[in-house]
């Protein structure tokens, strides 16, 4: 029995696609030039446990919590060696705080033993801590070590099962449908 497939040849869509990619990279910068990370970080560490806490939270919130916690809290040891309650109290206010807590504590413990206490600089490096997927790796790269190896959306931004179209309240319609940019 003989496949169908529809479209382009597989190696005609393999050369098409880095031209879609740079195209719609182009007109991500034209349409927001400012673009920027909303958490408050001055540093890697940082960085990743505010990220770990903006899930299902806002990235308003997790600043006002962080402003604190990063007082109290400033090395991977530090969170380590954090009671599992303490830390549960300081981040409750971002929802979820009992799995956030363990999942900063258990990230904190293989910095210590993995990294000396550092986060790494590398999307292998960083998806094989506790608590950190893809999502989270490509956030702390792309704005603590200026590594770009992926396009962070939210969910509710992006929905390729749903559309083909980037939704955003404040962007409708400058950026349009994905397939219409290449």
């Amino acid at each position: 029995m003989k496949s169908v497939t529809s479209g382009a040849p597989a190696k005609a869509q393999t050369i098409r696609r880095p031209i879609r990619v740079i195209r719609l990279i182009e007109r991500f910068r034209e349409v927001y030039p400012t673009a920027h990370c909303e958490l408050d970080f001055t540093n890697p560490l940082e960085l990743l446990v505010a990220t770990v806490l903006s899930a299902q939270c806002t990235d308003k919130r997790v600043n006002i919590v962080t402003k604190d916690l990063f007082q109290r809290f400033r090395t991977a040891q530090d969170y380590a060696d954090v009671p599992q309650e303490e830390l549960e109290n300081a981040i409750r206010s971002t929802g979820f705080y009992r799995n956030k807590a363990k999942s900063i504590r258990s990230m904190a413990k293989d910095l210590v033993a993995r990294h000396q206490g550092q986060v790494p600089s590398t999307m292998a490096a960083l998806v094989a801590l506790a608590g950190v997927g893809r999502k989270t790796a490509n956030v702390v790269l792309g704005n603590a070590f200026q590594i770009n190896e992926g396009i962070v959306v939210d969910t509710h931004e992006l929905n390729p099962k749903r559309s083909n179209k980037i939704s955003c309240a404040s962007c409708r319609g400058q950026i349009g449908p994905i397939s219409a940019i290449g």
